[in-house]
């Protein structure tokens, strides 16, 4: 690294040793160090250009890691981390055995608590506020870092109303850029673009109304202005809420003016911002797109469905049916419990509900599900995006729990479709009514059919399939697309091996698990989610009340949390990729 003024920085004591009139040079290196690795290792760049001046003020002004700082999210601590003792490894972000793409205890003493979902950062910040005072900590501060889209969800909020009637010595930094990945949505938006730099939103201010002290709005890129702001607000005490305006991808062109993209744009030209161009070769589709096109093919015909998301139209491709029918899609913000309870109470008008959520989403709404559908039966519809493992995002974003925390819900059908025309089937079918609430859970990524917009037929409920000649001594058993590295699996091994799909998770086809379990001896179950409750524990089950003593072996997940690197790679770790599963294979071959 050439000797620039980051070159000398390690930890935000050697920041804390620069003057004041050097931090707007060590802004533009600090850009520029997180615009020239992500180009080439990928990850989340727009969020953290955003923060680079409020990072450098933050850690300049205050003594972290004794001042306690929370990222909400996390989407933006990469500033944070290059000046935490992380700059030398921060090529390794995101990557298998390299650091974190979001705040991890673990990691960092000035990670103070682990994020990856949104809204946690105020209620976080408050118990350690609280935890202080209780341990005479008293002129220790604590301060959130919160973007304008999460501060609309209801835990957000939650923490609000409680710090407002403590004496709680926390400030709460509201980084307000009018988006989050997809634009920011709501009232609440409404309400906060209507702040100009130096103009209070209104002299009803809802924050003061919190019984907070509101401070701002102001640039939050003026780094002088940060500064002396951030020092008056040192000195006084109890809960204060600081609104900065930023730019979400501030200091790159083609960040700022294409926000949406630029989130997390893959690799791009470092020295022009441009993206790198992609292989010229017809792909498959994303099962996103897979799904955002179907539902909008069934919309045009059934004029009763109704697409939900949460705050992720543009990841769910729910996007197309808000392009051409927005009186009928809808992005309810940063909001998982709100979108699961608006889509009951719809299905209790007749109306087809299409609630799109990413599944390590959906567990933010779990008592919804519960509560709210499965107990009235609501035939509610969850389009589950994002389950499985998901790769460099890591822990916090991985689907691998939804068929446990599912299964055990009465009167939720399950369906993990093989591809993308069982996913095109499985949206028809339930588009057709159904008498239970369903959750069709996909990969994130690419499948492996590219002519699949071909007419949709209905799928039996419950019912599974034999994918390959019968044979007596070993099944498999597979749900879901990882169902392709069985296939490949058994196309490499001599001895003929059984292969069934089962489409549906819950019910299962009884019918059909008879007669495997009176045919063979050995059974490998394979799934891609935790093992703990999943598709292979109600197999055995099912043996278990119907005593078969057939050898059952279950391949997924295993009971611990799984960190980042690519999807290859994890399912490397779990023991089912291609590989892991053809070495099961060959131990129980007689």
């Amino acid at each position: 690294m050439k000797d620039t003024l980051l070159s000398h920085i390690d930890y935000p004591e050697d920041l804390r040793k620069l003057s004041v009139d050097q931090l707007p040079d060590l802004a533009k290196e600090l850009r520029d160090f997180v615009i020239n690795i992500v180009a080439t290792k990928e990850g989340h760049l727009g969020a953290s250009l955003g923060v680079v001046e409020l990072t450098i003020a933050l850690h300049y002004c205050f003594d972290t890691p004794n001042d306690l700082l929370v990222w909400d999210v996390g989407h933006q601590a990469y500033p944070h981390k290059i000046l935490t003792g992380r700059k030398k490894s921060f090529h390794t972000n995101r990557q298998l055995k390299g650091i974190s793409g979001f705040p991890k205890r673990s990691e960092s003493e000035y990670d103070t608590f682990g994020v990856g979902h949104s809204s946690t950062s105020i209620s976080a910040t408050l118990g350690m506020a609280i935890a202080s005072k209780l341990n005479g900590a008293i002129e220790k501060q604590h301060i959130a870092v919160i973007g304008d889209a999460s501060i609309a969800s209801g835990m957000a909020f939650e923490g609000l109303n409680h710090a407002g009637v403590t004496d709680a010595n926390m400030l709460i930094i509201l980084n307000d850029n009018s988006i989050g990945i997809d634009p920011s949505v709501g009232a609440l938006k409404e309400y906060l673009t209507k702040a100009k730099v130096g103009y209070k939103p209104k002299t009803d201010n809802i924050i003061e109304a919190l019984n907070f002290a509101y401070f701002g709005p102001i640039d939050g890129h003026d780094l002088p202005k940060l500064l002396e702001t951030l020092e008056k607000l040192k000195t006084i005490k109890g809960p204060k809420l600081l609104h900065i305006i930023t730019t979400k991808g501030k200091g790159l062109k083609q960040a700022e003016e294409n926000q949406v993209t630029y989130h997390a744009p893959g690799k791009f030209d470092a020295t022009t911002g441009d993206l790198l161009p992609k292989k010229d070769t017809q792909q498959p589709p994303k099962f996103q797109d897979v799904f955002g096109y179907t539902i909008l093919e069934l919309a045009r015909e059934n004029k009763k469905i109704i697409g939900i998301t949460p705050a992720m139209p543009t990841g769910s491709s729910l996007k197309y049916m808000m392009e051409e029918m927005p009186d009928r899609a809808f992005d309810v913000g940063i909001a998982e419990q709100h979108a699961v309870t608006l889509a009951a109470g719809m299905a209790t008008q007749g109306l087809v509900p299409f609630c799109t959520i990413y599944s390590t989403f959906l567990q933010r709404a779990y008592d919804q599900l519960i509560h709210d559908v499965a107990l009235q039966n609501l035939p509610v519809i969850f389009c589950v995006d994002r389950a499985g493992l998901v790769g460099a995002d890591g822990a916090t974003h991985h689907g691998i729990f939804d068929i446990s925390y599912l299964n055990c819900i009465p009167n939720m059908l399950i369906a993990a479709p093989a591809d993308e025309i069982e996913l095109r089937n499985l949206l028809y079918t339930a588009s057709l009514g159904l008498e239970h609430p369903i959750s069709i859970r996909y990969p994130r990524g690419r499948g492996t059919i590219t002519d699949w917009q071909v007419p949709m037929k209905e799928v039996p409920i419950g019912k599974g399939r034999s994918l390959t000649e019968e044979a007596s001594e070993i099944a498999t058993i597979s749900t879901g697309t990882i169902g392709t590295n069985v296939i490949n699996a058994l196309q490499s091994i001599e001895e003929k091996i059984s292969h069934y799909h089962f489409c549906f998770i819950k019910p299962l086809d009884s019918d059909l698990l008879h007669e495997i379990l009176q045919k063979h001896k050995t059974v490998i179950t394979v799934e891609d989610g935790a093992i703990k409750g999943g598709f292979g524990n109600a197999i055995i089950a099912f043996a278990n009340q119907n005593n078969f003593s057939t050898k059952i072996i279950n391949l997924g997940v295993p009971d611990q949390f799984i960190h980042h690197g690519t999807t290859q790679e994890l399912q490397e770790i779990c023991g089912i990729s291609t590989k892991g599963i053809t070495n099961t294979i060959l131990k129980y071959i007689s």
